[in-house]
């Protein structure tokens, strides 16, 4: 039976393992074939930031002419004893070895400092007084950044989450990154190899598998594939991943197979299986070499695996607790994706909506859609904790389906299970206050989704979906059930003018104003070549200028916007906007002042975000389709006691409802309270009858014949809705 050694490249990301090998040996488990993984992302990293690796780097900067004109970089190397002398422990603070150094490192004489670091005060404004870890994090993150000025002076392919990434984007010919592997290894390929040697010579395998989710992976993952071949000839090497699937479809240059044997597309499994186990007319979505021509073989008679059917990611052989916690930027939100370790999970295939112009459905990873089970999700959380000892999860989908999202959230507290977690999603009116409040009572502290363009007009012509009214309601109905939200925000989309750009940014204003949205990014629209507006470019009122395919990658078109403004004159003013509003400051200016270029007035109200909002809890109250569920684990009562009223003993009777911190207790007609508490008790969750509120008015009127919004409208039904009664 074959073995394989299945590799993440160098660089993603420093806080968690990226899934793709996971995934990959969590199915392999399930053939029975024997894998292992290794982040070499991870493992380059930690040499490289290490004190015997800063002892080297320093070597290595010594013998080489380097203009000594960087301010900063002369720095560092007058502190060289410094870093050596800090960077161990640094690294183990971020990795949560050492916790009790936050106190040295805040106090901002433990770490040397070469570049510029932010004020006390905009310290104390992100972190306050008592987030003292964080704001460790954070300052150690930048000491990183520091030391990171002097591994590009020694190579210039190095950043941190990404490695020689500009010979891998949007490369049309392979020449760039054919003369480049041809050159001498760079200071970073030398601990690669290094590194991926280890494995190879610890271990007898007869395949490795190479994934590469993006540009900034490519050149590292040759480089691996070319010593490979040269070394251990005997070992097949096959490369997937996302960047391959999206920009590797027409490929016909020949010369990428000196760096592998086996280039598949799209989800991985299928593929790989067929590899491992069938011959070359079984084999699927692959591209091999047969003579001099590069073919593609896609056998169609076997249908991909369902997701079901592909085990647990398995996340053992990973270094887990080696990976580094940073916080790049203040912003809590935003640093979801870089602070902390998380089990990462695919609810669902695909995209269930799959209709955005600017991405990429024609493509398999999203136009196929095909959900997990709730009760499957939540068995394979319950597996993951139990093997990784973390109960944080990153659900990674292009868009969770909210339905799915409702029944996850109800499998996870009827499990009683104790889970932190977070995804993408889109905006959109199936977000009741309800179900967000749901959500949030399952474990979810953030979700981020495309605003892209705040314009109904562009949002319409995106086929996003959804309605700037609409989003936001929604973001406010996260954030009122305290749910962080992150905005995905897009300016240059086809046909784009400048009076929309300007009100789409008076849009983001008020968003981030009103409190709705903590944390956003502007991208510029690319086309793509997988795209409705790549595909089908005279729609979208573009011309395609990109030159003749050059026989290695396509994906991102060049293209001129026959209809709209220059967007690249409004990408710094967007850009330095967005900083503050994550900041909490800037909201007054005008808009024009963020732009050196004039700008349009903006036509929107400047209340207009906030005349959208609704902050009634029962907006949704009467909906006959929504069945009320009573979640909270205790049940309210009556009490009864004896008083004397006018020289008389009656009979009071009270409705106790427990809450989290407290008891509250409302005077209530003792038949009124009996009826209530039967009735929470027949949707008392998880065991509750389908009723709706209509079910209830009309028992109420049957049995008391009284004034059923009476009810509705008093203090109690309000605790009553705070504190465990839904509409779902």
């Amino acid at each position: 039976m074959s073995r394989i050694l299945l590799i993440t490249p160098p660089f993603t990301q420093l806080n968690t393992p990226y899934p793709a090998t996971a995934y990959l040996k969590g199915f392999l488990n399930t053939l029975g074939i024997e894998s292992r993984q290794a982040d070499l992302s991870l493992e380059v990293i930690l040499h490289l930031f290490s004190s015997s690796g800063l002892l080297d780097l320093f070597k290595e900067i010594s013998t080489l002419q380097i203009s000594l004109e960087d301010e900063m970089l002369k720095r560092i190397i007058s502190l060289k004893e410094e870093y050596i002398a800090t960077i161990d422990l640094a690294i183990a603070f971020l990795q949560g070895r050492e916790p009790s150094l936050a106190h040295l490192i805040c106090n901002g004489d433990f770490l040397p400092v070469a570049g510029v670091r932010p004020e006390e005060e905009d310290l104390e404004w992100a972190f306050g007084t008592m987030g003292i870890q964080d704001k460790a994090r954070h300052i150690v993150t930048l000491y990183l950044e520091d030391i990171s000025h002097l591994v590009a002076a020694v190579d210039a392919h190095f950043g941190f989450s990404r490695y020689a990434e500009q010979l891998g984007r949007s490369a049309s010919s392979f020449d760039d990154l054919y003369n480049e592997l041809l050159k001498p290894y760079t200071y970073v390929d030398r601990i690669l190899i290094q590194k991926l040697e280890y494995w190879l010579s610890s271990y007898t395998f007869d395949w490795v598998a190479l994934s590469v989710p993006f540009p900034g992976n490519l050149y590292s993952a040759l480089r691996c594939g070319e010593y490979i071949k040269k070394k251990y000839p005997q070992i097949k090497v096959e490369i997937g991943g996302g960047f391959i699937t999206t920009e590797l479809r027409q490929l016909s240059d020949a010369r990428l197979f000196l760096y592998c044997d086996y280039i598949t597309l799209d989800d991985g499994e299928l593929p790989l299986k067929q590899l491992l186990i069938g011959r070359e007319s079984d084999y699927v979505r692959t591209y091999v070499l047969q003579g001099k021509d590069v073919v593609y073989v896609n056998n169609n008679s076997f249908s991909d695996i369902p997701m079901s059917k592909r085990g647990i990611p398995d996340y053992s052989g990973l270094l887990l607790d080696k990976y580094l916690s940073v916080i790049e930027m203040t912003n809590p939100m935003h640093s979801l994706w870089s602070n902390g370790r998380w089990n990462k999970l695919t609810l669902a295939h695909g995209c269930y909506w799959g209709k955005c112009a600017f991405c990429d459905g024609s493509l398999d990873y999203i136009g196929r859609f095909e959900p997990l089970a709730a009760q499957e999700i939540v068995n394979r959380m319950e597996a993951l904790i139990s093997q990784t000892g973390e109960r944080g999860f990153h659900f990674v989908d292009e868009a969770a389906p909210p339905a799915l999202l409702k029944e996850l959230a109800l499998e996870i507290i009827r499990r009683k299970l104790v889970v932190v977690w977070w995804t993408n999603i889109r905006f959109e009116k199936s977000y009741t206050l309800d179900l967000c409040r749901l959500l949030k009572r399952s474990g979810c502290i953030a979700v981020s989704g495309g605003l892209e363009v705040a314009s109904d007009r562009l949002l319409k012509l995106i086929n996003k979906g959804v309605t700037v009214p609409q989003v936001a309601k929604v973001t406010d109905y996260f954030t009122q059930s305290g749910i962080m939200v992150h905005a995905y925000l897009m300016y240059g989309f086809p046909s784009e003018t400048a009076q929309e750009t300007i009100d789409s940014l008076e849009i983001v204003r008020q968003l981030f104003m009103n409190g709705l949205v903590q944390s956003g990014f502007w991208h510029r629209f690319a086309m793509t070549a997988h795209s409705p507006v790549g595909c089908y470019p005279e729609k979208y009122a573009v011309k395609i200028t990109e030159k003749p395919f050059g026989g290695f990658a396509r994906n991102d078109i060049d293209f001129v916007d026959t209809a709209g403004a220059d967007h690249d004159l409004f990408s710094e003013g967007l850009r330095i906007s967005l900083y503050n509003y994550m900041r909490g400051v800037g909201f007054e200016l005008p808009l024009y002042k963020w732009f050196d270029i004039p700008v349009p007035r903006t036509t929107i109200p400047p209340t207009y975000i906030e005349r959208l909002l609704d902050k009634s809890l029962d907006t949704i109250a009467k909906d006959g389709q929504r069945r009320l569920v009573w979640i909270s684990k205790t049940l309210p009562w009556m009490r009864y006691y004896e008083r004397t009223k006018k020289g008389k003993k009656v009979i009071v009777s009270e409705f106790i409802i427990m809450t989290s911190s407290e008891s509250q207790v409302f005077r209530l007609k003792s038949e009124w309270g009996q009826w209530l508490l039967e009735h929470l008790r027949a949707v008392q969750f998880p065991h509750e009858e389908k009723l709706t509120l209509i079910d209830w008015e009309k028992d109420f009127r049957i049995q008391h014949g009284g004034s059923f919004d009476e009810l509705l409208q008093s203090s109690l039904w309000k605790v009553l809705r705070e504190n465990g009664l839904y509409f779902l």
